[in-house]
């Protein structure tokens, strides 16, 4: 995403939070601090997650000034956090406006957070970063660690109860929704979570165990527990987790159809298993 784009998510939302103040009045001082008295977008992103995640040992001006230096070492951040706000606003039906991610969803928070960990890690700050991490999961509920691999475009649709271990790699242009754990299945260390290739889409409360590929353009169903490889573009869903079709689009993320509608005959589901998985039925 270019600055363009950026200063564009940005000025809709300037232009909603003028409008805002208009109709309620009694929230101008909220917009005037969080929104309309910063420059740029860069500003009041690092400002909001300064306001959310600050305590009395560490508080809100010494974590913006955390965020803000990686910002100016980092700059695609900016940018992917931009990218995820478009996300938010293009597949969930319930935001109607540019700054709701922004100002009040905490899968949007809790995401620029990792990124900001995810920065801290990588830059030999493992104490702060885990520090960071940590202020996340009990002040928003979601657990990522700072050294999963994680693109943009990503929507953490309610956000619940969300966990990311270590390992895991998360692609562009996923949608994850709450109670999803991308987890280990054991003691093991090493490569031990999922990867969560390109256009996934995740349902409410599954959990994917162990260093397995979610092929791109999968989608799995809600509740599923997934413990072996799906391949790309194939829909899954159960205890455990079997294949039940195969996604009406490219990217079910985008789309973000619960159902299952385009069904697999048997033959093709027994050519999946003992072709893909290896095992035989």
């Amino acid at each position: 995403m270019s600055l363009h784009d950026i200063n564009t998510v940005w000025q809709h939302i300037q232009l909603e939070a003028k409008s805002l103040v208009e109709d309620e009045p009694v929230l101008a001082s909220f917009y005037h601090s969080t929104l309309l008295r910063h420059k740029t977008f860069s500003s009041a992103l690092s400002y909001i997650l300064a306001e959310k995640l600050a305590n009395t040992t560490m508080p809100a001006v010494t974590l913006r000034d955390i965020i803000s230096e990686a910002f100016q070492a980092e700059p695609t951040m900016v940018s992917q956090a931009a990218r995820d706000i478009i996300a938010v606003i293009s597949r969930d039906p319930a935001v109607k406006h540019y700054s709701t991610p922004l100002l009040y969803l905490k899968g949007f928070h809790a995401l620029q957070a990792y990124r900001i960990g995810h920065w801290l890690w990588q830059n030999q700050r493992q104490a702060l970063a885990i520090f960071l991490q940590n202020e996340v999961s009990v002040k928003l509920g979601v657990d990522i660690h700072p050294a999963a691999k994680i693109g943009c475009g990503i929507l953490l649709d309610h956000a619940t109860g969300i966990v990311v271990g270590e390992t895991a790699i998360i692609e562009n242009d996923v949608s994850i929704l709450q109670n999803v754990t991308l987890g280990g299945t054991g003691k093991e260390c090493g490569d031990r979570h999922p990867k969560i290739r390109e256009g996934v889409m995740i349902g409410a409360g599954a959990k994917i165990l162990g260093n397995i590929e979610i092929g791109k353009g999968a989608k799995i169903g809600a509740g599923s527990v997934v413990l072996q490889a799906v391949k790309a573009h194939t829909s899954v869903a159960g205890v455990p987790a079997r294949v039940v079709g195969k996604p009406n689009s490219a990217k079910p993320s985008l789309e973000m159809n619960q159902e299952f509608t385009q069904q697999i005959d048997e033959d093709e589901y027994n050519a999946y298993v003992a072709t893909f998985l290896g095992t035989g039925i």
